[in-house]
């Protein structure tokens, strides 16, 4: 009787071990969970889900986070990990591992960081604070994705801003870690790059003015400029993507004609516009004083037929960016708040602009929307902040208003539009104005002519140096980051704003849905904390021995009346 019941409890017992062996690799063979969240942060969207189900080959990502770090970033480098779970439990293509590229000797650890110099990957020195010392520490918050002999390089820790918590700046960096490696990815498995094609002959921003926006946009697409006058068509099919950034001059009605009927085939654009000649360069001489006129770009009959109107008139701010000027009878140079520089906020919840800090502009107009004839829909994208005011032209641009404390009562014109993206199907700018005679001429080019478009999109921004980087020296071809500001030494979001407004234009549904998700940042009321803290040590210290002592004085209880009996 003791050997059988000896028996059935180690086959019992070697049962349950057999069962927590099988649900152990069931565990490590299928990768799941459930998603109790309120803003669902631990599910992937749809596009990522698809393309990460369309693997063929292995996708490898590096990711060089590892080590001991602040609780900031080893919750970066937790969610990485976790990201990284979910994409390998879509597909087992997906691969990765964690590396420290400040372990090894220092001659290993030189070639390692000198390698990853030349893949455009830099270092960030954290101070950190260790038994009452404060010490730096260089750390690499990337990640390299690689395909076969491709890799791209992908920044996991949003730029530090000082309008912004740091811990806010984490949480971004969260929120953003699967579009960021899902964009890598689809970007890496193009086949063929599409092509964005920037406008001249109008006195749009050259090459090097446009260096670092283009350097970022070559690791996934390819980039020219084109000449409309030498073109009989332009066709989606070749480009992607036109840019018509801070044209000066006239556009003639032939060049208009083509990108009408560019947008009429479904082809996107992004118009960036300055309305009124005004540039800070214009002050430099004696008096300092300028009076802006408006630039003849011959096109506002056209963006008013796409649903757009950029008015003659600046924008001030008094949220703004800073210049520097001498104090009078002193050769210092101090900053000044440039009302004519608005840093404004992105605004909604457009993938677009989610998640993105400050943008700089420089001298915009307001911009209206127009009711137009065939279905558009207008979303804005950045407005100015509610401490606005206009100027409408003629403006006589000085310092003078520098001289005093800006009247906040004078800034009362509230937010106002400067960057919207129009959607859906467009009216032709030419309709109704065609001859027969133009239609012969157009059929023998073999160019037939639309009046209405395709579903197609494109953004208007009432700034064209809002692309535009500082040229540091034009002979050695060297600028300062797209959105960099000299005089702060601080970086606005501008590079970002056009990476995503060029990545949302070309392909709407893609992997830029992933922008929109939302990991929302509780953070502590750190003053209600301080000033209740002593109860709330109390009652974690009191409470569980109190809850001790009842079940003692139960236990005890019960037990003395159990055997009384």
């Amino acid at each position: 009787m003791a050997r059988s019941t000896r028996n059935q409890a180690l086959l019992q017992f070697g049962l349950f071990c057999g069962i927590l062996l099988f649900a152990n690799i069931l565990a490590n063979t299928f990768y799941t969970h459930l998603d109790l969240t309120e803003e669902k942060r631990f599910t992937l969207t749809r596009p990522t889900r698809e393309m990460l189900h369309g693997l063929k080959d292995r996708i490898y990502i590096e990711v060089l986070l590892e080590g001991e770090f602040p609780a900031g970033l080893k919750r970066l480098q937790r969610a990485t990990r976790e990201m990284l779970d979910d994409f390998r439990s879509e597909s087992g293509y997906v691969e990765y591992q964690f590396e420290d590229p400040t372990q090894g000797t220092l001659e290993e650890v030189n070639e390692r960081r000198k390698a990853l110099a030349e893949q455009g990957i830099i270092p960030i020195n954290l101070r950190v604070a260790e038994q009452g010392q404060s010490t730096q520490k260089i750390i690499y918050p990337e990640a390299v994705v690689y395909y076969g002999s491709r890799r791209i390089p992908v920044k996991l820790l949003e730029n530090e801003s000082p309008s912004l918590n740091p811990e806010v700046v984490i949480n971004n960096s969260v929120t953003l870690l699967e579009y960021k490696l899902a964009n890598a990815i689809k970007k890496i498995l193009t086949p063929q790059r599409p092509v964005i094609l920037f406008t001249r002959g109008h006195g749009e921003l050259n090459e090097l003015q446009t260096g670092d926006l283009e350097a970022s946009l070559q690791q996934f697409y390819d980039t020219d400029r084109i000449t409309l006058d030498s073109l009989v068509q332009l066709s989606p099919q070749k480009c992607a993507l036109l840019i018509v950034a801070k044209p000066r001059s006239s556009f003639s009605e032939q060049d208009k004609f083509k990108i009408d009927q560019y947008v009429m085939q479904g082809g996107r654009i992004l118009w960036m516009i300055d309305r009124l000649n005004a540039d800070l360069d214009s002050l430099r001489g004696s008096p300092p004083r300028f009076l802006p006129t408006d630039y003849p770009l011959n096109i506002e009959d056209m963006l008013f037929k796409y649903g757009a109107r950029i008015q003659p008139d600046l924008v001030l701010d008094l949220e703004s960016s800073s210049i520097p000027l001498g104090s009078r009878g002193s050769q210092q140079l101090e900053l000044y708040k440039w009302y004519y520089f608005p840093t404004v906020m992105p605004v909604g919840n457009h993938p677009i602009v989610k998640n993105l800090d400050r943008v700089e502009l420089h001298f915009c107009s307001s911009i209206d929307t127009i009711r137009t004839k065939t279905a558009v829909n207008k979303t804005i994208l950045l407005t100015s902040s509610k401490y606005s005011r206009l100027q409408f032209s003629p403006i006589d641009l000085n310092f003078d208003l520098l001289r005093y404390d800006p009247d906040p009562a004078k800034f009362n014109k509230g937010n106002q539009t400067v960057g919207v993206l129009l959607e859906g199907v467009f009216a032709s700018n030419y309709e109704n104005r065609v001859s027969q005679e133009m239609l012969a001429g157009l059929k023998q080019l073999n160019v037939n002519y639309r009046n209405e478009s395709e579903p197609t999109r494109m953004i208007v921004i009432s700034d064209g140096d809002v692309a535009a980087n500082f040229v540091r020296d034009p002979s050695a071809k060297e600028w300062y980051p797209l959105g960099y500001n000299r005089f702060e030494g601080s970086t606005y979001a501008n590079k970002d704003l056009m990476l995503n407004a060029i990545e949302y234009l070309i392909d709407p549904n893609g992997v830029i849905e992933a922008r929109a998700k939302e990991v929302k940042l509780r953070l502590l009321d750190t003053v209600k904390a301080r000033k209740e803290q002593t109860q709330w040590r109390l009652i974690n210290i009191a409470v569980p021995l109190l809850f001790l002592g009842l079940f003692g004085w139960f236990f005890n209880w019960r037990r003395k009346r159990r055997y009384a009996r």
